[in-house]
């Protein structure tokens, strides 16, 4: 029975996996449902590829209680030669209604969001991306302090073969 078992989770495991046969790079990292202003969170990985056009994305995990309809974003990518691109983004992150957009049945949402389409790593070698929340309440300078309702923010390249 327990090998039955094993059998069945393994080969539900191997069908879920190749599922995803576009993906190149996915993590998450956790921010304990509060993304401080001042927390960069970075991800490192390496890529030979030059070639193959990519997909990059932000994504984010989070819950009923992120109290915005929209998230800003600075990202930046440092590539092997040390140069850094900075860019800042905007996603809008609930309907005119005020529900969550994402996927997900429960009061967790997980949002995929476009970071860079058609992208081709120009060097070979390591790279880090970082990102920061610059979310603000309206007509102040300072951004939030803390940014709740965040429980992970994560980063995700897929290949457009």
């Amino acid at each position: 029975m327990i090998v039955k078992n094993s059998l069945i989770l393994g080969l539900l495991f191997l069908v879920l996996a190749s599922c995803d046969k576009h993906r190149v790079f996915d993590r998450y990292i956790a921010v304990d449902n509060a993304w401080h202003r001042d927390s960069i969170i970075r991800f490192d990985f390496e890529t030979q590829d030059t070639v193959t056009y990519h997909q990059l994305f932000v994504t984010l995990r989070n819950n009923k209680n992120y109290p915005f309809s929209n998230l800003f974003v600075i990202i930046s990518m440092e590539d092997p030669d040390e140069k850094i691109t900075v860019d800042t983004l905007e996603y809008m992150m609930a309907y005119p209604d005020g529900t969550l957009m994402g996927k997900g049945f429960s009061d967790i949402k997980e949002n995929k969001l476009f970071y860079k389409e058609n992208f081709r790593f120009k060097k070979p070698g390591k790279y880090q991306m970082g990102i920061q929340h610059a979310v603000r309440d309206i007509g102040q300078v300072d951004g939030k302090e803390i940014l709740n309702g965040v429980q992970e923010v994560g980063f995700r390249i897929e290949s457009k073969k």
